[in-house]
């Protein structure tokens, strides 16, 4: 309980952090008014998910639905004439034919806006934070005071050219399956009696920041296990941040709340691309003494792509890619003493690096794993 007690004060201030770092949305006037280009995708987005999908929303329920309900009551008094209400398959037919013209609208206009908003939105999201990153960039917010404070940077020797377009690849390709994983681990999760919606709502906070913070990660290059180090390290101010966008999914319908998550979004990726997080906690640390206990978020789905990935690739929990010669580079993720002894299997070089374990297989024939 001493622990737990003792957790309570620096998860409460930096949640608190995070939560008003999120909330400073005047940030977003800030970008908006440098960058023409971002303000033609924010009301794109506005257009797009505000007044069409939103707007379509609206009129189905407080226009469309009353209508057919006046066309199709579904109660008796409310029929024109007595001899109908002596005939209950009447009500029965009338409720059949009005729930089939609303499922009519929502097959043919809703669910393919539905698709088509939630991919053009993905889109333009990226443009969003490109164009704010280039103007924090601009404006003399550069990667090495945004990164600075937990050395947040790539190491001088990674590989150049076709190796580390063959990294980022392969990052990117774990990121999803990472990412993909936990999405269904925190929607299983809610359905867990008592406490399942609050850790819902815990973990969705977690997930919608991460999502927020990770094109700015992807911009300034920062690797995936030294973002995921710093994002379990730091789950507190994460939570805070996340917290208010995934709220309208705890008030509205599915639907509705999509509407208004996909306008709101896009202005927390704004607020994520100004807030130098690093910073902030660091500024904050007298305050919670640093005290906070790392959380492995994400160890669930780690260990289960960990598992997709060693029944998929040629080495255990590791993604290969053909080099200009005739070696290999691999990007491993598990453990080291895993790793090592994958390598003593197959007779294989391996470069220990922070968070990173490189193979080159330049000096040994690499032999697919079922010949072991």
């Amino acid at each position: 309980m001493e622990s737990l007690a003792a957790q309570a004060r620096p998860a409460a201030v930096l949640w608190l952090a995070g939560f008003l770092q999120a909330a400073r949305l005047h940030r977003v006037v800030f970008f908006c008014a440098s960058s023409r280009a971002l303000s033609i995708r924010i009301a794109q987005c506005f257009l797009l998910n505000g007044l069409i999908f939103l707007g379509s929303l609206l009129t189905l329920k407080s226009v469309v639905i009353p209508t057919l309900l006046w066309i199709l009551p579904e109660q008796c008094n409310q029929m024109g004439g007595q001899h109908l209400c002596d005939h209950k398959a009447a009500i029965a037919i009338y409720s059949f034919l009005r729930s089939g013209l609303v499922e009519i609208f929502y097959v043919f206009w809703f669910y393919p806006l539905y698709v088509f908003s939630f991919i053009l939105s993905t889109l333009w999201y990226n443009d969003i934070a490109k164009h704010a990153l280039d103007v924090v960039k601009r404006k003399s917010l550069d990667s090495t005071r945004a990164l600075n404070a937990h050395n947040i940077t790539e190491p001088e020797d990674q590989p150049e050219g076709f190796d580390r377009v063959a990294l980022g690849i392969g990052e990117q390709v774990y990121s999803i399956l990472l990412l993909t994983i936990f999405f269904v681990e925190v929607s299983v999760i809610g359905y867990v009696p008592y406490f399942g919606k609050a850790m819902n709502f815990l973990l969705l906070s977690l997930m919608y920041a991460y999502y927020c913070f990770e094109y700015k990660w992807n911009f300034f290059a920062v690797s995936l296990n030294k973002r995921l180090e710093f994002f379990e390290s730091n789950w507190a101010f994460f939570a805070g941040f996340g917290a208010p966008c995934v709220l309208p999914i705890f008030f509205f319908s599915p639907l509705t709340s999509y509407g208004l998550m996909a306008i709101l979004y896009p202005l927390f990726v704004l607020t994520a691309a100004g807030t130098q997080a690093e910073q902030v906690i660091d500024e904050l640390k007298p305050a919670h003494e640093g005290k906070l206990q790392r959380i492995p978020v994400f160890f669930v789905a780690k260990r289960l792509t960990i598992i997709y990935l060693r029944n998929t690739q040629r080495l255990p929990s590791m993604s290969c890619v053909q080099r200009h010669t005739k070696s290999e580079l691999c990007l491993y993720f598990g453990d080291e003493l895993e790793l090592e002894e994958a390598a003593g299997m197959i007779g294989i070089n391996i470069m220990v690096e922070p968070q990173h374990y490189w193979v080159d297989t330049a000096q040994a024939a690499f032999r697919s794993q079922d010949q072991h």
